[in-house]
């Protein structure tokens, strides 16, 4: 059973958390401040660190530079409130692997901690074989199906760990980046969901309105389109939609606060931060991701 730390000095923000995340196979410890989940990880190593930022006497981005230190193979994932979006976005450049905005938690939480837990070391044979290999060129056409994104990242993951490009934490982060370029390609590239006619629409909401789209035309005959190249010094993967893209101009800078901000992307924020390169073509339907190997 995976174990989940809890950093969080508000006791009615850490129930909700645990609420959420109930009944879902998880071991959860708890901790009031960074100095508390230290000592945590000092005596038990947590498969995963889930941490607010705004904390008393060590915070949450000092608490990301110390456990990226000590604790390299521990994931961090940040709970972000309106206003840290410029602690949010240097946590992310000192480690962090994601975050989640604390209004989001109950849509957002259990999907970006999934994935992350769901990232183990490859089979010993398997990353021997790939070891000799120099590099690999796949091409892909995927239907608009969500269940797809997760073996995908796997596949990558596991050729770009056993080729030596990443590291344990690299890897993950890598793993995050392009499972968010993948659902924006399907969901906001082919699906359109930026269409629905909806204020602060529910979950239900927004699958219904999935589920509509993928009987209509021509939403349902849209692909993703991938082509990977990796070899030993870096990762290219490209992936195109067939939506009607978007205005690229808009793009803020990767890593600034303005990027934190609610109105952009999570996707792009955290492609953003956790690759070398996020390049889009002149429609804004193709997008390039690059991460260059590890030194």
């Amino acid at each position: 059973m995976p174990t989940i730390l809890l950093v969080d000095d508000a006791a009615v923000d850490r129930r909700i958390v645990q609420g959420i995340l109930k009944d879902q196979g998880i071991k959860i410890g708890e901790a009031n401040n960074g100095r508390e989940a230290l000592e945590f990880c000092a005596k038990s190593t947590p498969d995963l660190v889930l941490t607010d930022l705004q904390m008393p006497e060590v915070g949450g981005l000092e608490l990301t530079t110390q456990l990226t230190l000590q604790y390299p193979n521990i994931p961090i994932v940040l709970m972000t409130a309106h206003g840290s979006e410029d602690v949010a976005a240097e946590a992310l450049a000192c480690g962090a692997a994601s975050y989640v905005p604390k209004a989001q938690l109950a849509r957002q939480l259990l999907d970006t901690v999934r994935p992350i837990l769901s990232s183990a070391e490859s089979q010993d044979d398997y990353r021997r074989l790939i070891e000799c290999s120099t590099s690999h060129q796949i091409s892909f056409c995927l239907k608009n199906d969500l269940s797809l994104v997760a073996p995908f990242v796997d596949l990558i993951q596991k050729i770009v760990n056993s080729m030596g490009v990443c590291k344990f934490l690299s890897r993950v982060r890598f793993g995050v980046a392009v499972e968010q370029a993948l659902r924006n390609a399907i969901l906001h590239g082919n699906y359109q969901i930026d269409e629905a006619p909806l204020d602060n629409p529910t979950d239900e909401e927004i699958t219904e309105f999935i589920q509509r789209r993928a009987e209509q035309s021509p939403y349902r005959d849209r692909r993703v389109y991938l082509d990977v190249a990796i070899t030993k010094d870096e990762v290219r993967l490209v992936i195109r939609d067939e939506g009607d893209g978007f205005d690229t101009s808009a793009i803020p800078a990767p890593r600034s606060p303005e990027a934190m901000k609610p109105n952009v992307g999570r996707g792009l924020v955290l492609m953003q931060s956790f690759l070398d390169e996020v390049s889009f073509n002149d429609q804004g339907n193709e997008v390039t991701l690059v991460k260059r190997r590890d030194t």
